[in-house]
């Protein structure tokens, strides 16, 4: 157990999840929510278009 605790593997593993992390929390963007949402296709009006 010791020796998977100290090889470079596990050191590398642990890092690159260190940094996810802090990065996950770091890099958010602040208003993430703040956008509207994008306004729904009415169906309706595109198949009166495609008929004419």
């Amino acid at each position: 157990m010791s020796n998977i605790l100290t090889s470079d593997l596990f050191r590398n593993f642990m890092g690159g999840f260190a940094l996810g992390a802090v990065a996950l929390f770091a890099l958010q963007p602040r208003d993430a929510d703040a956008s509207p949402p994008a306004a729904p296709v009415v169906q309706e009006a595109a198949l009166e278009n495609s008929d004419s």
